[in-house]
């Protein structure tokens, strides 16, 4: 992938600022670490220019140099990924209050950082048996409905690569756990538009997602309840009101207005 340059952002310190970032991408691509010939074949950058910005990002603790002379993203990153988690929660809250609203459950927003579901943002239902799925909660996506909704809208090499990673612990007895089966299972979410979590990742409970996209990164929203209150019956009728939101949650992030 060659280095995208035009303007302005070709010349100066501009320029080695669009670098730099170029660079923390291409290790945010290999969902691990990589060696300095790697990220020159993925960003199209020269060697002496990738030597001396790897020196400043890791002086600044933004990558780090591990044992065996690899690459990889820095800790001082955490506390930028956070604080943006939080502002895009922030932003989706109205989308969440209205599902709420409408359906009467609670209702959350996830994303996928690395290889897993991050719950960034949740309006509690009214109910006084509800969910209580903690924001900065972490996931392995198999296992929920919104990262099953989320790993819908990705390559299936992709999702093998993450599941090798990751492993496929059992929560409940409901968890998915074969990876051909759930490939299989993901392809059907794919074309129904939403995930239904039956008691996969807490007996009891079903959860209905949907993927947001036309942002920054892979995403979902969800609403959850007792098996009790959200049955088949119920879930049937409230998917459709879910993908609505998602889809006009999903326009607006495609006209930046989550950027602007």
């Amino acid at each position: 992938m060659a280095p995208r340059n035009s303007g302005r952002e070709g010349t100066g310190g501009v320029q080695s600022l669009q670098r730099a970032f170029e660079l923390l991408e291409g290790l945010a691509d290999t969902a691990g670490e990589a060696s300095l010939s790697e990220l020159a074949a993925t960003t199209g950058l020269p060697m002496p220019t990738i030597h001396r910005l790897i020196r400043t990002l890791v002086d600044l603790g933004y990558v780090r140099q591990n044992a065996n002379r690899r690459y990889a993203l820095g800790s001082r990153l955490i506390r930028l990924g956070e604080n943006a988690s939080r502002q895009f929660g922030t932003w989706t809250r109205p989308f969440l209050t209205e599902l709420v609203d409408v359906i009467g459950e609670t209702a959350n927003l996830a994303v996928l950082e690395r290889d897993e579901v991050v719950y960034v943002a949740q309006v509690p239902s009214k109910h006084s048996m509800r969910m209580f799925t903690e924001v900065g909660r972490r996931l392995l996506p198999h296992g929920t409905g919104v990262g099953k909704a989320m790993l819908s809208q990705l390559p299936a090499d992709d999702v093998r690569a993450l599941l090798k990673r990751t492993g496929m612990a059992a929560y409940t007895p409901h968890t998915h756990t074969d990876p051909d089966e759930f490939i299989a299972h993901l392809s059907e979410i794919a074309g129904q538009g939403f995930a239904v979590d039956e008691s996969e990742q807490e007996v009891g409970v079903r959860c209905i997602a949907v993927p947001v996209t036309g942002g920054p990164v892979p995403a979902a929203v969800s609403v959850s309840g007792p098996e009790g209150r959200l049955t088949l019956d119920a879930a049937e009728r409230i998917a459709p009101i879910v993908v609505d939101v998602a889809a006009r949650l999903s326009k607006r992030l495609a006209e930046d207005d989550f950027l602007t």
